[in-house]
């Protein structure tokens, strides 16, 4: 199985956001986790597409855009073309997900579906063949720094094994509360692409990335 490491910048110090995206990627980081909040959706209100266009100019890393926002397909588009190389939307944000998630795949980058912790693994039923990525929000989506709900295991270890039954391939990515004593959970039950913000960038964030590397790559057997 292939393991990702996505640090969400939504812990990274604004100040210097250039500096701490370069630091990470340079310390081997997979992917750069971007998480959109609209207000609505969630309660906070984080950024948006100018953002991911200024940041985009800084670096080729792929940018594993989250977007916690209502009716997400009114902006798909627009992430596309501000430098997004996937987009994950909420089964809980969309009047007509079906639709939704095919308008992503129209666009050409990888489609991901998130479910908050309450949603059941039943609405996936008919989208699994459409999407590459399930991401299993591990606390309630709109704020950073929470703790991992422990419920969140379980879910995420009937997912992989219906997907071992099934024989997908998928990828399911974990976000919220995942820290060093976190990490072999959400491992051991299936994860496989991992977002982290306060583990990565409270502290030294190149130290940290280089941490959690050798950790996927000890599970991947490399």
């Amino acid at each position: 199985m292939n393991y990702t490491l996505s640090p969400s910048i939504l812990a990274a110090d604004f100040k210097h956001l250039g500096r701490d995206i370069e630091s990470v990627v340079e310390a081997g980081a997979d992917a750069i986790h971007i998480d959109v909040m609209d207000g609505n959706f969630v309660p906070s209100i984080s950024y948006g597409m100018p953002l991911i266009r200024s940041i985009r100019q800084g670096t080729n890393s792929f940018f594993d855009v989250h977007l916690m926002v209502t009716d997400p397909e009114r902006y798909i588009q627009d992430f596309v073309d501000c430098g997004a190389d996937g987009i994950t939307i909420h089964a809980e944000a969309c009047r007509d997900i079906e639709n939704a998630v095919k308008s992503i795949r129209r666009a050409g980058v990888r489609v991901g579906i998130a479910l908050n912790p309450g949603t059941s693994l039943s609405c996936l039923d008919y989208l699994l063949d459409i999407v590459d990525m399930v991401l299993l929000m591990t606390v309630n989506p709109g704020f950073g720094g929470q703790k991992y709900i422990e419920s969140s295991t379980r879910k995420i270890r009937a997912l992989r094994q219906r997907c071992i039954e099934e024989g997908r391939e998928l990828d399911i990515e974990v976000d919220g509360g995942i820290t060093r004593e976190t990490l072999d959970t959400v491992l051991d039950a299936g994860a496989n692409v991992i977002v982290m913000g306060s583990a990565i960038f409270r502290g030294d964030a190149a130290e940290n990335t280089r941490y959690f590397k050798e950790k996927l790559a000890k599970r991947a057997g490399v």
